[in-house]
């Protein structure tokens, strides 16, 4: 190895064996056909949507009208055709944003988190105050699949998405320590990022382009869907 070069990664065999069964559900890995129309397809256009619907400078803009419902509004469409939040998680949201209150504390929080320039680990701790601030019914909207949708909607290059069971069960398989408290927080997120990473050191050579290609091939892994 030539001097000041990056120390390879010693590839455990949980990580071989999942890139092995992901590989035998598509083949041509992430550029395979099945692949983008099982996984990636329809996360991928929740991303466009949120382009198209709440990009910073029309956020910006609508904050500023105060249409706070609006935005709420806007932020529950791009999730429109996904499966990424559970039913009772989905209403639990929309019972928290019907509200004025609700939906400014929401609309504020959540264009803090994705567009704000204070530290991530800052802005995700105070978009999990935010959540829990929110108006709740009968189900808690304070989850982990609620906190980290949006921002791996909104930018799948840098945040990823989080369901506890099955990630942590992914993790496990694939031999990586992980470390996970039931209440949302930076800590945790962290945690998940650095999974990530590590996935996503392993497969370069299979080129995954972003965070949906790595929270893939963790779903992949760790779901009892592919067994």
């Amino acid at each position: 190895m030539r001097a000041g070069a990056a120390k390879q990664r010693i590839v455990s065999k949980g990580a071989e064996k999942g890139r092995r069964k992901f590989l035998r559900f598509f083949p041509d890995g992430f550029q395979d056909e099945k692949y983008f129309a099982w996984e990636r397809g329809y996360k991928w256009r929740a991303h466009e949507r949120w382009r198209e619907l709440l990009d910073r400078p029309v956020y910006k803009s609508l904050l500023k009208a105060g249409e706070f419902s609006d935005i709420s509004a806007r932020a529950l469409k791009t999730l429109s055709g996904t499966n990424l939040l559970f039913s009772f998680e989905s209403m639990a949201l929309r019972d928290a944003v019907r509200s004025p209150l609700g939906a400014r504390r929401f609309a504020e929080g959540l264009f803090d988190f994705v567009y704000g320039r204070a530290p991530l680990p800052r802005r995700f701790d105070d978009w999990c105050q935010t959540v829990a601030s929110l108006p709740k019914k009968q189900s808690r909207v304070l989850t982990h699949p609620v906190i980290t949708v949006f921002g791996f909607i909104a930018q799948p290059e840098t945040h990823i998405f989080f369901k506890p069971t099955v990630t942590r069960t992914a993790a496990e398989r694939y031999g990586f320590d992980f470390h996970y408290q039931s209440r949302p927080s930076w800590e945790t997120y962290r945690n998940v990022l650095d999974f990530g990473a590590a996935v996503a050191a392993d497969l370069r050579d299979l080129k995954p382009k972003d965070m949906i290609d790595i929270q893939s091939f963790i779903w992949v892994i760790g779901s009892s869907e592919y067994e």
